[in-house]
C-alpha cells in the first residue's frame, strides 16, 4: 500500500515555565523571526485577535523555505491552528497542544499532510515530512525553549 500521507509529532518539556507563559509566547508570531534564528521573516497578510493569515519563512540547513498559513488561536484550550493555504505543504494541519505535566509543560506540535499527487509520496515524504517539516519543528521547539527558560530566569534571578 502506498503511503501517502505524512503525519509527525514533535514534543518538547519545558521546565519552570508556566504553561499560558509558553502558550502566549508560541501564539506570539511577530516575535518568532526575533527568538527563532532559523526563521527569516512572517508577513501578515490578516491580523486579528485570535486569527491571522501570514506569509512564513524559514531556512532549513540554509535552504530558504516559506509558505502560506492561517494561524487560529483557542485560548480556551490552550491550541494553536494552522492550516497550510500555499507551497508544497498546502492542506496540512498543524497543532500545537500545551499540557501540564510533573515534570514541566509538554508542548507537542502535530503535523498532518495528505500528500495531493499518492504517486510521488514515496519520495516526498522523507524530504518534505523529514527534513523540513520535522526538522523546523524541532529547531522551532529547541529555541523557543531557550528562550521562554531565559526569560523565566531572568524574572526569577
Amino acid at each position: 500500500m502506498l503511503h501517502c500521507h505524512f503525519h509527525a509529532q514533535d514534543q518538547l518539556h519545558r521546565y519552570a515555565c508556566p504553561e499560558v507563559g509558553i502558550f502566549e509566547t508560541a501564539a506570539n508570531l511577530e516575535l518568532w523571526p526575533k527568538i527563532l534564528p532559523h526563521y527569516r521573516y512572517i508577513r501578515f497578510l490578516e491580523r486579528g485577535a485570535d486569527r491571522n493569515v501570514v506569509v512564513m519563512a524559514a531556512r532549513r540547513s540554509g535552504i530558504p523555505i516559506s509558505w502560506t498559513s492561517e494561524q487560529i488561536v483557542d485560548r480556551t484550550r490552550l491550541e494553536i491552528h494552522f492550516h497550510h493555504l500555499k507551497a508544497w505543504t498546502k492542506g496540512m494541519h498543524v497543532v500545537w497542544t500545551f499540557s501540564d505535566q510533573p515534570q514541566g509543560v509538554l508542548v507537542t506540535i502535530s503535523h498532518d499532510l495528505g500528500f495531493r499527487i499518492p504517486a510521488l509520496a514515496l519520495i516526498v515524504d522523507p524530504i518534505i515530512g523529514d527534513f523540513f517539516i520535522h526538522g523546523v519543528a524541532n529547531k522551532t521547539l529547541r529555541c523557543m525553549k531557550a528562550y521562554v527558560e531565559a526569560k523565566a530566569n531572568k524574572v526569577t534571578a
